[in-house]
């Protein structure tokens, strides 16, 4: 079962929060301060809905120490601070994403399943790579991918389908929306950026390999 931490010091809205969750299908356990929750986090929740203004430690700080000890769970933060400044603030000490007081149950719903749907796409990816498809972006290790929209959509296609021969004709089709007439210029020009932005040696490829008179296969295990 899907395990949400919820820290949140006012009864009035852990309280329904929490049935919300549970609701939802979620296991839910709720903490009232920043110090315990800290430690709740240690337990490897799947997702950490954080309110700013706890006492003992505040939300900020337990982000921070959270995203300094390497803890990558997703964390969705609870504000009354709708100020510009506070949110970047908030977001630069490692949250994913916020919802302001007074929030509307169905956006904070919305915007849990959104991360919890992220945290599993990223964790089906292949070693090394990440993509996000709810924000179409991709990373390599700590580095975001700066990809075209085409260079994205060939990368993801082959991430799914990692340790599978993906043959051109399939690329061509669900990339370009066009049936393959001989010519693949385009996606070579594709495959060949991206195998630089991945640090890909032509000759020994380590990610994405040529499968000569198939396609390409997109190789999760790296030597």
């Amino acid at each position: 079962m899907t395990r949400v931490l919820l820290a949140e010091d006012d009864p009035a809205i852990s309280e329904p929060l929490a049935r919300a969750l549970r609701r939802e299908g979620y296991e839910v356990q709720v903490c009232a301060d920043g110090v315990s929750a800290l430690a709740a986090a240690e337990e490897d929740p799947d997702l950490l809905v954080l309110d700013l203004g706890l006492p003992r430690l505040d939300g900020l700080e337990v982000c921070r120490r959270l995203r300094a000890k390497g803890h990558t769970l997703p964390v969705l933060i609870l504000t009354a601070r709708a100020d510009e400044v506070d949110t970047v603030v908030g977001l630069d000490a490692g949250a994913d994403d916020y919802v302001t007081k007074p929030f509307r149950l169905a956006e904070l719903l919305a915007r849990t399943r959104a991360l919890l749907r992220r945290k599993s796409t990223e964790a089906a990816s292949p070693p090394g790579v990440r993509i996000d498809e709810e924000g179409r972006r991709a990373w390599f290790g700590d580095t975001e991918l700066q990809l075209t929209a085409k260079e994205y959509e060939v990368l993801r296609v082959l991430v799914r389908e990692s340790g599978k021969v993906v043959s051109r004709e399939q690329l061509m089709k669900e990339i370009w929306d066009t049936s393959w007439l001989g010519s693949t210029k385009t996606l070579d020009m594709h495959i060949s950026v991206l195998r630089r932005k991945l640090g890909d040696d032509a000759a020994q490829p380590r990610y994405i390999t040529t499968v000569r008179g198939h396609g390409f296969r997109f190789d999760t295990e790296q030597t």
